[in-house]
């Protein structure tokens, strides 16, 4: 299928559907979310829910309307998805063209397509750019990704699918669009929340599945040169679940290595577990 969205209330097209000076334009003041859909059904939704409504109310937003969302969402699913991303997004609306908000009522686009899965493997490279994990933005899923448009184009560049940040600090961090893991003697250890990472749904989920199959883990901060020494390597993200890293740079890794090769299989299981959400008959 082609890609299907909503604007504030209707399917839309080609035609103009979003306000030029609604802020999420202007000056990006709006949260998003991205939810794998898997034959038409969406995986972890109440759980994408609750992270916009963290977000929103982190940039000072109201809580975004389920209801609202819930019929875009059946709206944009209309036609069948086998595998797919589903996006929905909240701006402040219309507003001044400066940083000052105006009282208009919040923006809602929400849009689904067919996509290609991720490689089973990827390469990664570290950025030279960092996050700040004292921002105002810290863990916040905003709209404002500019910093991840240029890392994302510098990592492949050199020849990378996803580029890697470590923090004010020198810490390891996580990517532009996922979370990382790194085995360091037999344990997945990925960086803590107070590093400046998203508080990631597959993230959590995955640690999750760690622990109901015994499988040990931690969050600790870890240098960003943890990458030149760890045993293994994964990101974790929405529509990558759990994906083994093959190479840092020039740093060659064995992937998928035998923890996260167990990490796989127990994330499958709890995925399996939760099913989806339905919104459009199969």
């Amino acid at each position: 299928m082609s890609m299907r969205v909503w604007v504030n209330g209707r399917i839309v097209g080609d035609e103009p559907s979003l306000n030029a000076l609604d802020h999420g334009v202007t000056v990006g003041d709006g949260v998003f979310e991205t939810c794998k859909v898997v034959d038409s059904g969406v995986f972890a939704l109440q759980r994408h829910h609750e992270r916009l409504d963290r977000s929103l109310a982190a940039m000072g937003l109201p809580a975004a309307d389920r209801g609202i969302l819930d019929e875009a969402i059946g709206a944009v699913l209309e036609e069948p998805i086998t595998f797919g991303r589903l996006r929905y997004t909240v701006t402040a609306g219309v507003g001044p063209m400066g940083s000052d908000r105006g009282d208009a009522p919040l923006s809602y686009v929400v849009a689904a397509a067919e996509a290609k899965p991720f490689a089973p493997t990827a390469k990664v490279v570290v950025v030279p750019w960092t996050r700040n994990e004292r921002g105002a933005l810290a863990g916040v899923k905003s709209t404002s990704y500019g910093e991840n448009v240029l890392a994302l184009a510098r990592a492949k560049a050199e020849g990378g699918s996803e580029a890697i940040f470590a923090n004010t600090r020198g810490e390891l961090c996580e990517g532009t669009g996922s979370n990382i893991f790194v085995v360091i003697d037999g344990v997945a250890v990925t960086p803590p929340l107070t590093s400046g990472a998203l508080a990631g749904i597959t993230r959590a989920l995955t640690l999750e599945a760690a622990a109901a199959a015994g499988i040990p883990t931690a969050e600790r901060d870890l240098p960003i040169d943890v990458l030149d020494t760890c045993e293994e390597v994964f990101l974790t993200s929405t529509t990558r679940d759990i994906q083994p890293v093959h190479a840092v740079g020039e740093r060659r890794i064995a992937a998928p290595g035998p923890v996260t090769t167990q990490l796989q299989a127990a994330f499958a299981e709890v995925s399996r577990e939760m099913g989806v959400t339905r919104f459009a008959p199969v």
